[in-house]
């Protein structure tokens, strides 16, 4: 009796723990580097945990929307998503802090603020049940539209796009007296062929990734949304691995967001040079009208921060870095 209890013993601790897959949907592409980029990921962590952690994608959106892979999510038939913050904006309004129209000048404007916040958004999605390997920026969603928009007036009843779950978005273009059309990101480029909506916002990167340049005839490049993406995994599930390996899929899945977050820049700069040899007319918004456009979306902002929208002390907060960083740069100008 002893004998066998000491081999049953012996063989638990000698067999492998059972694998866990991470089922996880995302919008981009089968084929397109992002994907490339992330199935390398996945064959890393696999190898690394010696097979203990799998990771089966699905791309090009062939699991629905944001709100059915959240929905699939839920049951357990998918573990994770690559999503935008408006997509998880009923777990933490905070996400969008960082795409509030108009709020930052440039790219690295943004990254001084981030570097002082991230973290906190990072954990604070991790407490509502979501864990996350860092934001990647897709640089700046610039105005793309079929008439030229260069004014305040020329936005006036016009359909805009807003994603689904978007509440500060779509409060802020009916504060630019604009028509928010709200759309799952798979509808919008049918949207466009059939006239629903007159206008989208989105980064030229991803605007090429979709094709919805395809639909558009004028691009506006002002700083208006600074957009971002992250993977979402159910906490749930991420603790049913080894702690040891849950840091290998950290340090991997880190590694690769921190790239998409330095590449995605320069590579969106090239995408607004693509759409312009691509036939789309550049347009020059006004410098008077430009700031009008931001009197009125500030405002807006504190309105929705007063209503509970997002937490307005991480607002403020987030206003006195930008504050702190442009000071900086007129001290090192000077």
């Amino acid at each position: 009796m002893k004998k066998l209890m000491i081999t049953m013993v012996a063989l638990l601790l000698s067999t492998p723990a059972l694998a866990v897959t991470l089922k996880i949907a995302t919008a981009t592409p089968n084929g397109s580097q992002w994907m490339k980029d992330m199935r390398a990921g996945a064959a890393e962590i696999k190898q690394r945990t010696e097979g203990r952690v799998q990771i089966k994608y699905y791309g090009g959106g062939v699991k629905g929307d944001d709100a059915k892979v959240l929905g699939l999510i839920r049951i357990r038939q998918l573990q994770g998503g690559a999503f935008t913050p408006s997509a998880l904006a009923a777990q933490y309004s905070d996400l969008n802090l960082y795409g509030m129209p108009l709020v930052f000048n440039s790219e690295e404007e943004a990254a001084f603020v981030r570097s002082r916040m991230d973290a906190r958004l990072q954990q604070r999605l991790e407490d509502v049940g979501f864990v996350n390997f860092g934001f990647a920026t897709s640089g700046f969603a610039n105005i793309m539209s079929n008439t030229p928009v260069k004014s305040l007036a020329d936005l006036k009843g016009k359909r805009v796009w807003v994603p689904e779950g978007d509440t500060i978005s779509y409060k802020s273009m009916q504060a630019l007296s604009l028509n928010p059309v709200t759309l799952p990101l798979t509808d919008v480029l049918t949207g466009l062929q059939t006239g629903l909506v007159d206008i989208v916002a989105i980064p030229p990167i991803v605007a090429l990734l979709l094709q919805w340049h395809t639909k558009v005839k004028y691009v506006t490049q002002v700083p208006l949304v600074y957009s971002y993406g992250f993977m979402a995994i159910d906490k749930k599930a991420f603790d049913k691995i080894d702690a040891d390996d849950q840091q290998i899929v950290r340090d991997v899945m880190g590694a690769m967001y921190k790239n998409f977050d330095e590449a995605n820049i320069a590579d969106n700069r090239a995408a607004f040079n693509s759409l312009v040899k691509s036939g789309i007319e550049n347009v020059e918004f006004d410098v008077v009208e430009f700031e009008k456009t931001r009197d009125l979306l500030l405002a807006s902002n504190l309105k929705l921060g007063g209503e509970g929208a997002f937490t307005l002390s991480f607002y403020e907060e987030m206003l006195t870095h930008i504050e702190e960083y442009r000071s900086q740069q007129v001290a090192a100008a000077e």
